[in-house]
C-alpha cells in the first residue's frame, strides 16, 4: 500500500504543479503533463517503476474518450461524415504508409519492415489531438472536423493492421523467438481471446456477433438496466453501472481482437439519443480526464533518454521527419478536400505527430516477430518525441500561422459582403440562428458573420446568406458595415471572443447598441465592466421557464405563475446590477471582501421580501391589494 500511495501521490503532484504553469504559460494542459512525466522520470526510475505497464492502463484514458466522442454524435451525423470519414481519413493512412515506407526502403530496411513502420507511424494521436481541439474551442471548426474524421478512420483502421502485421513476421526472428521459447518457456499462459483458435470464418463470425452485441447492449438493454438503477437513488451506484458498460465493453472487443476504442466509440454513437446520455457524460468524464493526463505523464516519463542522448542528432531528425511527411500529406489531402484558410494548417500540424496507438502496435509488432527489438525501441522514441512537440505545433498555428490568414482573409470578405444591414450579428450557432431568424421573421434584415465553413453551407444550402470570417476582427467588422450599423448582436460561444468583440465595438463605436450573449453569472459581470448593458446569460430564461413550470405542476396557476417568474426575474436583475458596481474581474469573486459583503448584504435584505411577495402572488393577496 506503501509503494502504491508513494507512486500515485508522486504522478498527482507532478501533474498538480506542471499542468496549471503550462496552461498559464499559454501551453496547453497536455505539454504540460508531459512536462510532469519528463521531470518524474528520475524518480520513477530510482522507485523501479514499470512506466509501461502504467501506460497500458492509462491508455483506457483513449477508450473513455472515444466512448464521450461517440456520445456527442448522432447515427446521422456520422452518416454524413462518411466521406470525409472514407475518403479523408483513408488516404491519409495510405498516403503517410506509403510515404514513410519509401523512405523506411531508401534508409535500407527490408520491405516487410519498411511497411510495418509506415503503417504504425500513420496513426496520430486521438489523445493529443482531440484534447487541445475541445481546449482551444477548434472542434467545431472546419480543421477540427476533418481532424476527427481522419483521428476516427485512424483507430477503425487499427482493426485490419492487427490482422495484417503478423503477416510481415521474418522467418528469422521468428526462429529466434521459438529458440527462446523453448529454452525459456516458464509456462507463463496465453492472454484471453474469443477468436485465437478459431479458423478464419469462425473467428470472423465471432468478431461481427460482438460488435452486434455492443449495438444490442447500446441500443436495447442499457435503458431498462439505467431506469433500474436510477429507481435506487445511488448516484454512486450509477457511476458505477456507467463505468461497468465501458469496460465491458472493451473487454469484450479486446477478447476479439479489436480495438477497445473502436467498440466503445460505437457504444457511445448508438447512446447518443439516449435520455441517459448527458449522465453518462458527467460521470465518465472525471475519469477520463485523471487518465489521459495519466497517460500524457506515462508519454514524458517513458522517453528513452539514454538512447536520445547516444543518437540525438539522428533521432531528432527522424523526429522531424514524421512531422515533416505527415503535414505535408495532410495538407495536400485539405487541399484536395476544400478544407480553406488556417484550417488547412489546423489539419496539418495538429495530426503531424505519431499516435498512442503505436505504442500498442510496435509492441504487438515485437510481440510477433515482424520488428527487431532495437528498431521498435527507436520508434517507440520517435513516436513519444513527436507526441512531445505536438503542442509547440500548435502555439506556432495559433500565433504565426492564424494571424497571418486572418489577415489575407479579411480582404477577401470585405470584397465578399455584398450586402450590409445596420443588424449584424457574430455567430450563428444555436444562439444567434434563433435571434436571426426572429428578426428576419419580423422584416428585419440581417448581416450574418460565422467562423465554421460547415455551418456557412448547411445555411447556404437552405437559400440562407451569412458570411465566413472571425468577428472579433476590426477590419472584417468594418467590411461587414459596423460603423453604419444600429445594432451589434454578440452570439459567438467563448467567453475571451465575446469580451474581445464586445470591448472593441463598444469603445470604438461609443453609439452603437450591442447585445452580448453571457456564458455565466461572473461573465454578466465582466462585461458589465466593459460598458456592456444589454447583457443575456444563455441559460438564465431557459431557468427562469423551468422554475415557472414548476410553480404550475405544484398547483399554481399560470398567470400566478407567470407573475411569480417576473417578479424573481426583476429582484435578480436588481441584484447583478447592485453587485456589478463592486465587481472587480482582477480578483477572484471569493476574494472580493467588498463583493462578498454586498452579496450577503443583499441576501439578508432582499430575501425576506422577495419571499413575501411571492407568497402574496401564490395564495392570492396581491389580487386583493
Amino acid at each position: 500500500m506503501t509503494d502504491f500511495l508513494l507512486l500515485a501521490f508522486t504522478f498527482l503532484i507532478a501533474g498538480v504543479i506542471a499542468v496549471p504553469i503550462a496552461t498559464r504559460l499559454g501551453l496547453g494542459s497536455v505539454l504540460g503533463y508531459l512536462i510532469a512525466g519528463i521531470a518524474i522520470s528520475p524518480a520513477l526510475g530510482m522507485l523501479g517503476v514499470d512506466v509501461v505497464s502504467i501506460q497500458h492502463f492509462a491508455e483506457f484514458g483513449v477508450v473513455m474518450m472515444l466512448f464521450l466522442v461517440g456520445l456527442e454524435l448522432e447515427p446521422q451525423r456520422l452518416w454524413a461524415m462518411r466521406g470525409r470519414l472514407l475518403g479523408l481519413g483513408g488516404l491519409q493512412v495510405l498516403g503517410t504508409t506509403l510515404a514513410v515506407t519509401l523512405v523506411a526502403l531508401a534508409l535500407g530496411l527490408g520491405w516487410s519492415v519498411a511497411l510495418t513502420v509506415g503503417l504504425v507511424l500513420s496513426l496520430s494521436s486521438t489523445a493529443i489531438v482531440l484534447q487541445t481541439f475541445n481546449e482551444k474551442g477548434m472542434m467545431r471548426s472546419d480543421g477540427g472536423q476533418a481532424g476527427f474524421s481522419v483521428l476516427l478512420f485512424q483507430d477503425i483502421a487499427v482493426i485490419p493492421m492487427l490482422a495484417l502485421i503478423p503477416l510481415l513476421a521474418l522467418p528469422e526472428l521468428v526462429e529466434a523467438m521459438s529458440h527462446a521459447g523453448d529454452h525459456g518457456a516458464d509456462g507463463h499462459g496465453e492472454a484471453l481471446s474469443l477468436v485465437a483458435h478459431l479458423p478464419g470464418w469462425a473467428a470472423g463470425l465471432v468478431t461481427l456477433a460482438s460488435v452486434g452485441v455492443v449495438v444490442l447492449i447500446g441500443g436495447f438493454l442499457t435503458r431498462p438496466l439505467f431506469r433500474f438503477i436510477a429507481r435506487t437513488g445511488l448516484r454512486e451506484l450509477f457511476v458505477a453501472a456507467a463505468l461497468m458498460m465501458v469496460i465491458g465493453i472493451a473487454l469484450l472487443m479486446s477478447l476479439v481482437g479489436l480495438s477497445p476504442a473502436l467498440g466503445t466509440f460505437i457504444a457511445g454513437v448508438v447512446l447518443a439519443n439516449s435520455e441517459y446520455r448527458h449522465e453518462l457524460e458527467s460521470d465518465i468524464d472525471p475519469f477520463r480526464g485523471l487518465l489521459l493526463g495519466l497517460f500524457f505523464m506515462t508519454v514524458g516519463a517513458g522517453i528513452n533518454f539514454v538512447l536520445l542522448f547516444s543518437d540525438a542528432l539522428l533521432m531528432i531528425g527522424l523526429t522531424l521527419g514524421l512531422i515533416t511527411i505527415k503535414a505535408a500529406v495532410l495538407y495536400g489531402l485539405a487541399i484536395i478536400f476544400k478544407v480553406r484558410g488556417s484550417n488547412r494548417w489546423l489539419l496539418a500540424l495538429g495530426l503531424a505527430q505519431a499516435g498512442e496507438f503505436g505504442f500498442v502496435l510496435l509492441s504487438f509488432t515485437v510481440a510477433n516477430a515482424v520488428l527487431p527489438g532495437d528498431i521498435a525501441e527507436r520508434l517507440s522514441l520517435i513516436v513519444a518525441m513527436s507526441m512531445l512537440l505536438t503542442p509547440l505545433l500548435f502555439i506556432i498555428h495559433d500565433k504565426l500561422i492564424a494571424p497571418h490568414f486572418s489577415s489575407e482573409q479579411a480582404e477577401r470578405d470585405e470584397a465578399a459582403i455584398e450586402e450590409i444591414h445596420p443588424i449584424i450579428i457574430a455567430g450563428r450557432g444555436r444562439v444567434g440562428g434563433i435571434v436571426d431568424r426572429m428578426l428576419h421573421a419580423a422584416g428585419f434584415p440581417t448581416t450574418v458573420v460565422d467562423y465554421s465553413y460547415a455551418q456557412l453551407d448547411m445555411l447556404r444550402a437552405f437559400g440562407m446568406k451569412a458570411y465566413f470570417g472571425d468577428a472579433t476582427r476590426p477590419d472584417l467588422l468594418h467590411a461587414a458595415g459596423i460603423a453604419e450599423a444600429r445594432l451589434l448582436v454578440v452570439a459567438i460561444d467563448n467567453r475571451d471572443q465575446i469580451n474581445a468583440l464586445v470591448s472593441y465595438a463598444l469603445q470604438t463605436y461609443p453609439d452603437l447598441h450591442v447585445i452580448a450573449r453571457a456564458v455565466d453569472r461572473d461573465h454578466v459581470y465582466q462585461l458589465y465592466e466593459l460598458g456592456c448593458r444589454d447583457i443575456i446569460r444563455e441559460t438564465y430564461d431557459s431557468s427562469i421557464r423551468i422554475g415557472r413550470s414548476a410553480f404550475e405542476a405544484l398547483g399554481i396557476e399560470h398567470e400566478r405563475a407567470l407573475e411569480m417568474a417576473r417578479t424573481f426575474d426583476m429582484t435578480d436583475r436588481r441584484s447583478m446590477i447592485e453587485v456589478a458596481d463592486v465587481y472587480d474581474t482582477t480578483i477572484p469573486a471569493h476574494e472580493n471582501k467588498e463583493l462578498v459583503a454586498r452579496v450577503k448584504a443583499i441576501a439578508e435584505e432582499w430575501e425576506p421580501e422577495l419571499r413575501r411577495k411571492m407568497d402574496d402572488i401564490r395564495l392570492g393577496r396581491a389580487d386583493r391589494d
